[in-house]
Parts: C-alpha cells; structure tokens; sequence
C-alpha cells in the first residue's frame, strides 16, 4: 500500500511536473544519436543500436524506455542519416517519437572533425486514463483526452577524433504543451540543453581508459551530471562505474562479440529516498554494424 501510494505520487509529479523530460540513459556515451543529430554517421559504417531500459523496478508506473536507431555515412560524400525511434511510457502516459537525422561533417586537421546536424521529430503524447482509477469515472476531466501530436526540430555541434569527442546539442527546440485547458498544460516539455564529452587514453596495448559526462539543462529542473569511466580490455570486455550526481550509482559491462555486435548492460542503484521504494534501474542494449570492406575498424572505437 505504502508503494502503491507513493508510485501515485511520484506519476502526478512526473507528468504536471518538467521533472524526467527526454528519456533518460546511463549508457548515453553508446546512444549518442538520440541527443546530437551530428552523430549521424560518424562512425563510418551502417550502425543499428536497440535499447531497453526498466528504471526503478518495483515501483508501479516507473519509467520504461524502449529505443532503436539507425545511422550511416551517406556514400562516400561528408553527410550523415539517422532514423531513431523511442518508445517512453511512465505511469499512465505514453511517448513515442520518430526522429530523423542529417548531419554535416567538415574536416578540421587529419584526425579532428567537426560535424553539424539537424533532427526533425514526430512525437505522439497519449494518457491511459484508466490507469489513473479516478473516484468518478463520468467526471468529465477525464473524458477529454486524446493522443497529442507535435512536430519538433533540433540541432548539435559534434567534435571528434578517433581518440575523443565533445558535443553540444538541443534535440528539441519547440515547447510541447500537451491537453491544455485554460491556458494550463498537463505536461509541458521544455528545451534540453546537452553537452556531452569523452577521451579515450591507451594504458597499455591491451587496456584502454575512457573517462566521459554528459550534462543536460532543463528550465525548472536541477542540472543533471552525469560521469562514467570505462576500461575496455583487450579489445573485448568493457567494464566500468558511472555516477549521476544526487541521483545514483552505476555499475556497466559490455563485450564486443564479434566484429559486428557490441552488447552492454548497466545496473543503477538509487542514492536517493527513492531507494526505499524501488530495486534499481535495469538498461541494456545491442549494436550491430556493417563496415565497408576497405573501411573497416581494426579495433573498437570504444564510443
């Protein structure tokens, strides 16, 4: 009764609130696409990445994300596409949003590049009123919901070498006012403000350090930091920590299978009150890719 309770709670603050925005990832250094459009293609092959993220286990109506992209040079020009597609559910609301990507990218010296980018995004916002077991159900406030639709467009700066990148990126640029009544919203979704950065730095021949944030900005909302560190080993197993400043500890694992297929896990634990109510955050995600015969990494790029 007690999670019950609180889980009500939690969902009416989420949604009235601007507190969870975009959907959110511990493993953002691997699911760049969905933040900076620059990204697209920057990695010079055809990449699909699925994702599946379960956060707060045991909480009723906890967030569940659901993620697929797809990025790829365009030919032998400086462009870059992307298709991304992300399913965000928390509690009795559903998002799922289209995005597609174009980027631009315009050698800086022989190993800095500096890719440009455009998002444009098609986005569904429903409420599952019968989720809410509101005391009366003929009360006309919840007789009126619909699926929203919005357009939306945003932009990034993605600059990188095969050793390090730094990004700054704004995924969407219009406010999303969602069943407005009176000139007062539901759900409102301001601008996110992200500035993300890595470097990876060779220990050894067989071991590889790659410390990385990301920062995201949202009007009404506290600052979320974000930072991990990685050890890829031997050109196969990934292990490393991330901490979201007030939030949470993570713990990540990947293992590069083969050429083609990466998969990581990582597992939050919660180092707020929260933490009384829920089992932590489950996240992981495969990513498969095809390289061009003459084109083809001879060890991961680890980002």
């Amino acid at each position: 009764m007690k999670t019950k309770l609180f889980s009500l709670v939690l969902m009416l603050t989420v949604i009235v609130g601007y507190a969870q925005q975009d959907a959110q990832y511990t493993q953002y250094m691997y699911n760049t696409i969905n933040v900076n459009p620059a990204y697209a293609g920057s990695r010079g092959a055809l990449s699909l990445f699925a994702l599946h993220r379960a956060q707060w286990v045991g909480l009723d109506g906890a967030p569940v994300t659901n993620s697929f992209s797809v990025n790829t040079p365009f030919n032998n020009s400086n462009l870059g596409l992307g298709v991304s597609i992300v399913n965000d559910e928390i509690g009795p609301s559903t998002s799922n949003s289209l995005s597609a990507d174009i980027s631009y990218t315009i050698p800086m010296s022989e190993t800095l590049k500096l890719s440009f980018g455009v998002k444009g995004t098609a986005n569904l916002f429903n409420i599952d009123v019968t989720k809410l077991n509101p005391g009366d159900q003929t009360d006309p406030q919840f007789q009126n919901f619909k699926n929203e639709f919005n357009p939306n467009i945003g932009a990034g700066l993605y600059l990188h070498s095969d050793k390090g990148y730094v990004g700054l990126s704004v995924p969407n640029f219009l406010e999303m006012n969602a069943y407005n009544d009176n000139e007062v919203a539901i759900y409102k979704e301001k601008m996110n403000f992200y500035l993300i950065g890595g470097y990876v730095f060779d220990l050894s021949p067989s071991v590889r350090f790659k410390p990385a944030f990301m920062t995201k900005a949202v009007e009404g909302s506290p600052l979320q930091v974000d930072v991990s560190a990685n050890f890829l080993l031997i050109d196969k197993l990934v292990l490393g920590l991330a901490y979201r400043w007030s939030a949470s500890v993570s713990a990540m694992a990947g293992f590069q299978i083969s050429d083609a297929f990466y998969v990581g896990y990582s597992y939050d634990f919660e180092t707020t009150e929260l933490d009384k109510y829920n089992s932590g955050s489950h996240e992981i995600f495969l990513r498969y890719e095809i390289f061009k015969k003459n084109n083809k990494m001879i060890t991961p790029r680890f980002f």
